[in-house]
């Protein structure tokens, strides 16, 4: 019984701490703001399309054609009508993920010349300073695997383009498919430190399935079952009684 007890009280003060964790994470998620939570300060809600000259399109059929006998290890499983910066693409998909953040594999055919095109440096700035209303100049660019810190979920090659502004944003940018990720900045990265207190996301994978989640819900239930063999104990020695 000695055990149980010296196990009961240590686990309470885990429980204790990590309930504390989380009730001051859940008054900051109250009180935040949410646009500055998302980074989405500087970012470009709605971006200007320019009309597509059809007549000038080449047809699809012709473009897999192209494609299958420059690269025929590569099959394709979807051809899709994009528009980057004010260009028309035909994105390809070789390798098609559940879900946008999960590994996609692309490749990216002008539509009007049929060449194919790389999202390189320049292209990737291009595409980041379509999406910024700040007034930043930027700064490091680079060329980046998973993990991402700012977006810990993401499984894709990036393009990460930072701007000098007074927040340190960051524009990323899918290197394969030139889909924008999202922005990130300082009041983002704050506000993911306490999602991940919350969620206990130690390790920053960007979810709560993970193997702190777990074993922090088994020891809650040892704290729960030794608290019960205690009080059934101090039962049966007659220590509780109704007066």
């Amino acid at each position: 019984m000695k055990l149980v007890k010296c196990l009961h009280k240590w686990l309470s003060v885990l429980v204790a701490i990590q309930l504390f964790i989380w009730l001051g994470s859940g008054l900051f998620f109250n009180l935040m703001d949410s646009t500055k939570a998302k980074g989405n300060e500087n970012l470009v809600s709605n971006l200007a399309v320019k009309k597509i000259d059809h007549k000038r399109l080449l047809e699809p059929s012709y473009i897999l054609s192209q494609f299958n006998k420059e690269q025929p290890q590569k099959p394709v499983n979807s051809i899709k009508l994009i528009q980057l910066i004010d260009q028309p693409y035909y994105l390809l998909n070789h390798y098609l993920g559940l879900y946008q953040h999960f590994y996609n594999e692309h490749s990216l055919v002008n539509a009007y010349t049929g060449e194919m095109k790389t999202i390189d440096k320049i292209m990737a700035q291009t595409l980041a300073i379509s999406t910024y209303s700040g007034r930043g100049n930027i700064g490091v660019t680079e060329r980046i695997s998973p993990p991402i810190d700012d977006f810990p979920k993401e499984k894709n090659i990036v393009w990460r383009v930072n701007f000098d502004d007074e927040l340190y944003t960051s524009v990323y940018i899918d290197a394969s498919s030139g889909r924008v990720v999202g922005h990130s900045n300082d009041d983002k990265r704050f506000a993911d430190f306490f999602f991940m207190l919350h969620f206990m996301d130690y390790g920053t994978l960007g979810s709560f399935n993970n193997w702190q989640i777990i074993l922090f819900s088994i020891l809650t239930l040892m704290f729960c079952i030794t608290g019960f063999v205690w009080t059934l104990d101090l039962l049966i020695k007659g220590r509780y009684k109704i007066r």
